[in-house]
């Protein structure tokens, strides 16, 4: 028995996943996720010029990041080129498409000549009711016959009613005159073999949905649900390009940011549930739906994607954060933590990942967990290190000694330490984060040392104490 609901996401295979088709493919894998249906892909690698290994190794990689996992394997488009053949010859012996004969001049011509006369350039081929015994011994296309007639109705999910009178479409072209199948008929046989019921896909293709209706009528078969979503503009209201920022999925792994918090954010890209801002996956799959989308384009805000990345990575489970973190250092190029830094990064996650919008703010704040001994401190936590400041970390050192190093434990030695001195204890943090982490700004003084332990701790106040 098959799944109610298919859907599929069909990249070209030209350059990297750009963040548009990344949008495109998350509203699929949620759609079909949500109601228990198979999301499949689909490598549209016709074009075999600009198709290249490199660029759908990269598209598979972006998936694989964003966690947009896909029903068997990706189905080659090319590699179907004989059953899209196949489809094309078999409308032509049903008599609704037909062999073209003109040239390329001849066409060229035709439109030359309606332009002088005020006639609509859309090409009318002689050749649409030609008897066979009159046909020349030479090239040929194989053209759909398009009905001349009446208006072909897109019921489409997001764009409503879209209506296109038929006198406005071409008999476009199936096969090519060297007996090639054009993408328009390889979407269509694709979509309908892989089983296909819901047509999610940019809006640029809209009217490409008109002409493509054409051979699932010719072939007497079921059309699939359309939805045509609007395209993401920049912050300024244009279409989105370089100027922007970062284009592709990769650019945003690089930067930093949590591929829960990128789905969050991709998902509410020109989509809503109410006032729901920050979701979870398995929320954003049961909420998603086709009702919620809106018919005008959405612009990417940067604030918003680190706001909810921020909210993410808060929210996010300590192991499968440091998961992410190692693959982010993987990615980015930078060496693996060793064994014990590893699990003092762990340790350290807690405090940490509040407020931290994205990896390398994050791995930024646990420059203590990183620092080796000795600490140098940078120029401004070096001022909190006076002759003064060293005598405190000296004087400190023996009562931290054989404290118990629980938090609790460890704010009352240092606060009756304070009082005994008549300090204040924001006048000791200074000395102690700059002895500890090397920085004048660091989480909590109490959370490092607990992170640090009892040994590392007391080794860096003697070091600052002395150096």
């Amino acid at each position: 028995m098959t799944s109610a609901v298919v859907t599929r996401f069909a990249p070209s295979p030209t350059g990297y996943l750009h963040i548009g088709g990344a949008r495109t493919a998350l509203f699929n894998w949620l759609y079909a996720r949500g109601r228990g249906g198979k999301f499949l892909l689909r490598i549209e690698d016709t074009d075999r010029e600009r198709s290249t290994p490199e660029a759908t190794a990269a598209i598979l990689k972006g998936l694989d990041w964003l966690g947009l996992d896909h029903d068997g394997e990706p189905i080659s488009q090319h590699a179907r080129a004989d059953r899209h053949r196949e489809v094309a010859l078999e409308l032509l012996d049903a008599g609704k498409a037909y062999k073209c004969f003109s040239t390329q001049e001849e066409i060229q011509a035709f439109r030359d000549a309606a332009k002088e006369e005020g006639r609509s350039t859309l090409f009318q081929s002689p050749w649409r009711d030609a008897d066979p015994s009159t046909y020349p011994d030479a090239p040929y296309v194989v053209r759909l016959k398009t009905a001349t007639e009446g208006t072909t109705v897109i019921e489409d999910e997001v764009q409503g009613t879209v209506k296109i009178r038929n006198d406005q479409l071409d008999d476009m072209i199936l096969l090519r005159s060297d007996g090639s199948p054009v993408y328009m008929l390889a979407v269509v046989v694709d979509d309908y073999d892989m089983g296909v019921t819901h047509v999610i896909r940019g809006d640029d293709h809209l009217n490409n949905a008109a002409r493509q209706m054409g051979i699932y009528t010719a072939m007497g078969w079921p059309l699939p649900v359309y939805a045509h979503i609007p395209l993401i503009h920049g912050p300024d209201g244009k279409k989105l390009s370089k100027r922007h920022g970062a284009l592709g999925v990769e650019e945003y792994q690089a930067m930093g940011y949590p591929a829960a918090g990128m789905r969050n954010y991709l998902a509410r890209l020109g989509w809503s549930h109410g006032d729901d801002e920050f979701f979870s996956d398995e929320q954003a799959k049961e909420w998603f739906d086709l009702k919620g989308i809106g018919k005008s384009p959405a612009r990417l805000d940067f604030k918003k994607l680190e706001n909810l990345c921020g909210q993410h990575i808060a929210a996010t489970d300590d192991a499968a954060l440091l998961a992410e973190i190692e693959a982010f250092f993987s990615a980015t190029n930078q060496p693996a933590l060793t064994p014990e830094k590893k699990e003092l990064f762990k340790n350290a996650l807690f405090c940490l990942k509040d407020r931290a919008k994205t990896f390398p703010e994050l791995i930024d704040k646990a420059a203590f967990v990183f620092a080796d001994r000795p600490i140098v401190p940078d120029e401004k936590a070096a001022k909190n290190l006076d002759t003064v400041s060293r005598g405190i970390l000296s004087e400190l050192t023996p009562h931290l000694q054989n404290a118990s190093w629980t938090r609790e434990a460890l704010e009352e030695v240092l606060n009756q330490f304070a009082e005994a001195r008549e300090l204040k204890f924001g006048k000791m943090a200074g000395p102690l984060r700059a002895a500890l982490a090397g920085r004048s700004v660091s989480p909590s003084v109490f959370d490092m040392m607990i992170v640090l332990g009892r040994e590392e701790t007391l080794a860096r106040f003697n070091d600052a104490a002395n150096g």
